[in-house]
């Protein structure tokens, strides 16, 4: 049987580094309102999915240029990128800020 692509979105995000799954609740944490939760939730599980389909790299600028141009290829809109890539960064500023991730990657 064939997975739906939000169950197989669902599948990679958990199989993240559990750096990821910390930084990634810590962001959580930082919003307010439950729309935006819903909204970076979403945004974070996606970048964490195409993270974990890539081959291993390490989670840099680099990364997140590459899911940019991801995303631009899916013809998504700028807002809906703009989004995207900010959840991108704020897992990377979690990780390192809990000391997951170092500064310089």
């Amino acid at each position: 049987m064939h997975e739906s692509k939000k169950a197989q979105a669902d599948a990679e995000a958990r199989a993240a580094p559990p750096h990821l799954h910390f930084a990634r609740s810590a962001v959580w944490n930082t919003l307010r309102s439950s729309e935006s939760k819903r909204s970076y939730r979403f945004a974070v599980d996606d970048f964490v999915a195409w993270y974990c389909s890539e081959p291993r790299i390490a989670f840099n600028k680099t990364v997140v240029l590459r899911y940019r141009l991801e995303l631009e290829s899916r013809r998504l809109s700028s807002s809906t990128i703009n989004l995207r890539l900010d959840a991108a960064r704020r897992l990377a500023y979690e990780a390192a800020d809990t000391g997951l991730l170092s500064a310089g990657h």
